[in-house]
């Protein structure tokens, strides 16, 4: 009898060298470099590269791959339009979602069915320098503002915090935006990759791929995660609450968020990065009690649950902090992801096959006559 695992919890699907994520030693590793070194020691530019192309880069290659990425942020007009009109209230994942659909309307090397893996790379590229852009011009234009000029002299983590803010960040924000990208790009076969990857196995386009895997990650279940986060922490309010709330969570047996991870049964590995740099930007800003509420709540759940926080635990404490409107989270954590998704779909075309899992039936086991419909 073929096995059956609900959710396909443990199934091997396919193979993959992008990511490496070790669940019970609680390590996560991009092509065979560790998450730790890659942070410590390369931008988030360089890991585009790495995910897209196999090997880290030398520095003519990163000069020509900053160049690529840079050159191609421009949005078409007809996106341009649909964001100035898209609801102002519109949940920004449903607009990205739309807004990366459309652009493969105004790329002619778009062909169904038919791959051509050289042009395939260049709209991963492509995807991946615009989608900044398209999250940076919703939260504008929503607030009556103008988008600011698009510029070819900023990295991605910094071109992003200007087109959002109209101003040139800090050193310090760029760093820490940098950081959280890198640590997002890409996770093994994670809800959204694999909707990236079963779409794109049917041998559709690059944009419908990454455009199934946006409608994915915008689950709560999934990338939603880190707004929860925030939410829980603005309805708890302050930290001689937080005993109190946890208690009533646990009693209810309610989930608390950004606690506990499907796959990592020890600390989650890019937690300590992003809890080093929540301490840093709440103490800078002086408004330390979101990390103190954090920490008081992941220290229960450790205690009393044998659970550690996760990556959107304190990513929620870092975007917070950085001015970053709680609603464009999730459209974050897609920024950083569509530089892993765009590199799992060139994966799968290069070794492609259909996705096509059975079904367990449990409906009638004896066929039943059809009665007529006056005695139904």
């Amino acid at each position: 009898m073929t096995a059956y695992a609900k959710g396909l919890e443990g199934v091997i699907a396919n193979e993959s060298a992008l990511s490496n994520v070790e669940g019970k030693e609680g390590r996560l590793s991009y092509l065979g470099y560790h998450i730790d070194d890659l942070v410590e020691n390369c931008s988030y530019e360089e890991i585009i590269f790495l995910l897209h192309t196999g090997h880290l880069p030398n520095q003519t290659e990163l000069t020509a791959g900053k160049k690529r990425l840079r050159s191609q942020r421009n949005l078409p007009e007809g996106v341009i339009n649909f964001l100035k009109t898209a609801p102002k209230g519109a949940n920004p994942m449903d607009v990205v979602r739309t807004a990366v659909s459309m652009l493969g309307l105004y790329d002619e090397r778009v062909a169904i069915g038919d791959p051509d893996l050289q042009k395939d790379a260049a709209i991963a590229v492509s995807i991946v320098a615009k989608i900044p852009v398209i999250v940076a011009a919703f939260q504008r234009f929503r607030n009556g503002l103008e988008l600011p000029p698009i510029r070819e002299d900023l990295g991605e983590a910094a071109h992003f915090l200007y087109l959002i803010n109209g101003e040139e960040p800090s050193e310090q924000a760029t760093k820490i935006l940098d950081v959280a990208l890198t640590l997002h790009a890409d996770h093994g076969m994670n809800a959204s990759t694999f909707s990236a990857r079963v779409t794109i196995a049917t041998l559709s386009d690059m944009y419908s791929a990454v455009t199934a895997a946006i409608g994915t990650l915008k689950g709560p279940l999934h990338g939603g995660a880190n707004e929860g986060v925030i939410h829980m922490l603005e309805e708890i309010g302050e930290l001689d609450k937080v005993d109190d709330y946890v208690e009533g969570k646990l009693s209810r047996k309610e989930k608390i968020m950004g606690i506990g991870h499907r796959v990592y049964k020890v600390l989650d590995p890019r937690a300590p990065h992003l809890r080093k740099l929540a301490i840093e930007l709440t103490d800078e800003l002086g408004e330390p009690k979101w990390i103190q509420m954090s920490e008081r709540i992941a220290e229960i759940m450790r205690e009393r649950k044998g659970l550690n926080a996760n990556v959107d635990f304190y990513s929620a404490t870092v975007y917070y902090s950085l001015g970053i409107p709680t609603d464009l989270f999730t459209a974050i954590f897609a920024i950083a992801r569509t530089s892993g998704w765009t590199a799992q779909v060139l994966e799968q075309l290069r070794n492609n096959r259909l996705y096509r899992p059975l079904t367990l039936y449990t409906g009638p086991a004896e066929l039943m006559p059809v009665p007529p419909i006056e005695s139904r």
